[in-house]
């Protein structure tokens, strides 16, 4: 064999954490090595260990990776364009994914597939974001609308707004959602104030609120879990 056939190391490699994932999923990978994985589908002919390493240098967790905006990800030199959009359509592709499970499910007696859809979409974002989660009379998801981003509070979020839309949509119930970019979810004064006034104006029309739902960083919390919801 000449020196021309001889299969480059990174090629080799390539080859077996390929491999690797196929016999093993993913549960067993490094975090770099996962990068590097999905490396391999957008740059060719090259060892990109380093890169992924490098990613994780500059934004210091594999989640934070998939979260850094296309233009952010594009400033690592050896990222360019094909391959900062593949990491950021990964994200959006579990976002899309986790949607899509929980529409048309009766989504009261799976909550979980919600708050792992809320934390998806939420618990990465710099500003708070407020949505409403409209549901039918058997529980299913009608729409789940951003209502609100920036500081959520009540001047912000108008709960004869929220009601409109219930009503437009013919929902019955419905689930509040927002996230804290603090990172602790745990429910402020002002949160537990405008809970109230949409569970108040809620009730006029016959509509239930069956929970509001605080996105953190790392966790969650419930005012139904917690008996918060008066």
């Amino acid at each position: 064999m000449s020196m021309d056939e001889i299969e480059p190391d990174y090629k080799y490699h390539r080859k077996r954490i390929k491999e690797r994932f196929l016999d093993q999923g993913l549960e067993s990978f490094r975090e770099y090595e996962a990068l590097e994985l999905m490396l391999t589908y957008a740059i060719a002919q090259k060892d990109v260990k380093p890169l992924a390493r490098d990613l994780l240098d500059r934004f210091g967790s594999f989640q934070k990776v998939l979260e850094a905006p296309v233009s952010e990800l594009k400033n690592v030199h050896g990222i360019g364009e094909h391959a900062a959009i593949l990491i950021n359509f990964s994200r959006q592709c579990t976002q899309y994914y986790l949607r899509r499970t929980i529409q048309k499910r009766e989504i009261i007696s799976s909550p979980n597939d919600l708050v792992d859809y809320c934390k998806a979409a939420m618990s990465h974002l710099g500003d708070e974001q407020f949505r409403v989660v409209y549901l039918n009379a058997k529980n299913e998801i009608i729409r789940d609308d951003v209502l609100q981003e920036g500081t959520v509070d009540q001047t912000a979020v108008y709960p004869r707004k929220i009601i409109e839309q219930a009503l437009k949509l013919k929902a019955v119930a419905l689930i509040l959602v927002h996230n804290h970019p603090s990172g602790n979810p745990e429910p402020s004064l002002q949160d537990r104030q405008l809970t109230s006034s949409i569970i108040a104006a809620a009730a006029t029309m016959d509509i239930r609120i069956h929970d509001h739902i605080v996105i953190g960083r790392n966790g969650y919390r419930s005012f139904r879990e917690e008996g918060l919801l008066q």
